[in-house]
């Protein structure tokens, strides 16, 4: 379903009020927000063909959540009924959908619609968002919903890839009709999707190798099926929120702690922390792989919240089949037949799997020069490139008028991902329910108050930064972003986090009408 809207025949005037560009969680969120909030002149922009996002475009073999279902989900659409204690993709893929219809969404989506650049009209008062297909949407207020994980690195800057003849798997475009079974495959990359996809095939291949750069931290995965019994008493009215509400109070007591301690006690503890978390988990692992080199080759020299830590039962024990093999030897290129590592062995393959990860929203190099475009020729991609990734509360930066990001920069806040773009949406439609209560045609946050904001934020990460910049400085990790900065988490607890987004003063921004 699509949602056509006619040309206006005054300039001034956009096709739409409210333009949100993607319909993954976020989107989703900001669009039962604008409902809820009486503001129903919007439209949904989406590439695909559904909603969900990661979890539409995503449908590998063994794609999961890594959180229980009961804290990955929205607080306006309590799901008691998760077949498992942690749900496979499909399920997730249609809970959204079903949260979309529930809440009546569709109307207002797009389907096919991708957004190349954003371009704010200094004149016109409004943003013009320029589509794939050559056409223009205006919009009077833009929510950039387009998540976490911009888009997947297709190329991962390994020779050869495109002389091999065999067949290459991603993640975020699985073939499914590419049997596997009998054949020899390597996969790449030992992150979230790696972890999920090796113990899911494993067993149906000739042999596979998993190309290690960095060892992963992998927790034991309880995943089982959840009976109706219990089913039926998380369906108790306020059992579910009370669940989540217990969880998010334990992230927000970590992350407290963490940011508020003086960086001259918290470092000791840290690397006394991190110390202790290596050598017992060097002993599990010697538990869980009964091969002794690879159990310590799996064992990382960082500590376990450096990386994104990873859960499941099954990737560690994949690892004691006679046909899995771990490979740690840094790949040379990838050949017509296979992959060859620098010390001259050449591993056969049938398929490469490419788990080699995404290009992230912390990152300054993900925002291309001249996408985003703001008053008086603002370009936020340069911006962050000179000045570092910034916005006041997550979701503003001055030189964007009406323009929120529900994922932008120190905005994760240690929860599922529906919690935390809940609040920024919740930001995003304040804010635009104001305007229009005053009949503003912009609002801009002011520029004293976003540098007092990024100040106090660049301040408080001071231990985060120490952690994933200085004592696990020998590790890749997307916490830790290009330019030394710890972007990627916001240093606040979950509660206070929510609510400085619901509660943000109106006079933070400036607000003004069109003559």
């Amino acid at each position: 379903m699509t949602l056509a809207h006619t040309s206006h025949t005054d300039p001034d005037t956009p096709d739409v009020t409210t333009a949100v560009i993607g319909a993954g969680p976020g989107g989703i969120a900001a669009g039962v927000k604008l409902k809820k909030s009486g503001l129903e002149d919007f439209i949904i922009l989406e590439r695909a063909d559904e909603v969900g996002g990661s979890w539409h475009e995503n449908h590998y073999p063994g794609l999961g959540v890594d959180i229980p279902g009961v804290a990955y989900q929205y607080s306006f659409a309590r799901n008691p009924n998760w077949s498992r204690v942690f749900p496979y993709g499909a399920e997730v893929r249609q809970y959204h959908m079903d949260v979309a219809r529930r809440f009546g969404l569709y109307p207002h989506l797009r389907f096919h619609t991708e957004v190349l650049r954003e371009e704010w009209d200094d004149e016109r008062e409004l943003w013009v968002l320029h589509l794939a297909d050559g056409s223009t949407v205006t919009a009077r207020f833009v929510i950039s919903a387009v998540g976490a994980f911009i888009r997947p690195k297709d190329d991962p800057g390994i020779p050869g890839l495109a002389t091999f003849r065999g067949r290459i798997q991603r993640p975020s475009d699985w073939d499914h009709g590419y049997d596997h079974a009998g054949q020899r495959v390597a996969v790449i990359g030992t992150g979230a999707s790696s972890v999920q996809i090796v113990p899911a095939i494993c067993a149906q291949v000739a042999n596979l190798e998993v190309f290690q750069r960095t060892p992963v931290w992998c927790a034991p995965k309880p995943d089982v099926t959840v009976p109706a019994a219990v089913q039926r008493l998380l369906a108790v009215p306020g059992l579910v929120a009370l669940g989540h509400g217990v969880v998010l109070a334990g992230v927000d007591l970590v992350l407290r702690v963490g940011t508020a301690a003086p960086l001259w006690s918290a470092k000791p503890v840290m690397r006394a922390f991190d110390r202790a978390a290596i050598a017992g988990y060097r002993r599990y692992l010697r538990m869980m792989v009964r091969d002794r080199d690879t159990a310590d080759r799996l064992t990382p020299t960082h500590g376990p919240i450096a990386k994104r830590p990873t859960i499941s039962t099954g990737y560690l024990l994949a690892f004691n089949r006679p046909n899995v093999a771990l490979v740690t030897e840094p790949i040379e290129r990838v050949t017509e037949y296979g992959i060859r590592t620098v010390d001259g062995v050449d591993h056969d393959a049938d398929m490469i799997v490419l788990a080699t990860g995404y290009e992230v929203f912390s990152d300054p190099e993900t925002y291309r020069p001249g996408t985003i475009v703001g008053r008086n020729g603002f370009d936020l991609g340069k911006f962050w490139t000179e000045y570092g990734l910034q916005a006041y509360q997550s979701v503003s930066v001055p030189g964007l008028p009406n323009r929120w990001t529900l994922v932008g920069p120190y905005s994760w806040t240690g929860s599922g991902w529906h919690a935390f773009v809940e609040m920024t949406a919740d930001h995003a439609v304040r804010a635009i329910r104001e305007a229009v209560r005053r009949g503003a045609t912009t609002m801009e946050v002011r520029q004293e108050v976003h540098d007092a904001y990024h100040a106090r934020v660049h301040r408080r990460a001071a231990a985060l930064r120490y952690y994933l910049a200085e004592l696990n400085a020998h590790v890749p990790t997307y916490y830790r972003n290009s330019q030394g900065d710890t972007t990627y988490i916001r240093p606040s607890g979950f509660f206070a986090a929510r609510h400085a987004n619901r509660h943000f003063p109106f006079d933070d921004y400036a607000f003004s009408r069109k003559p």
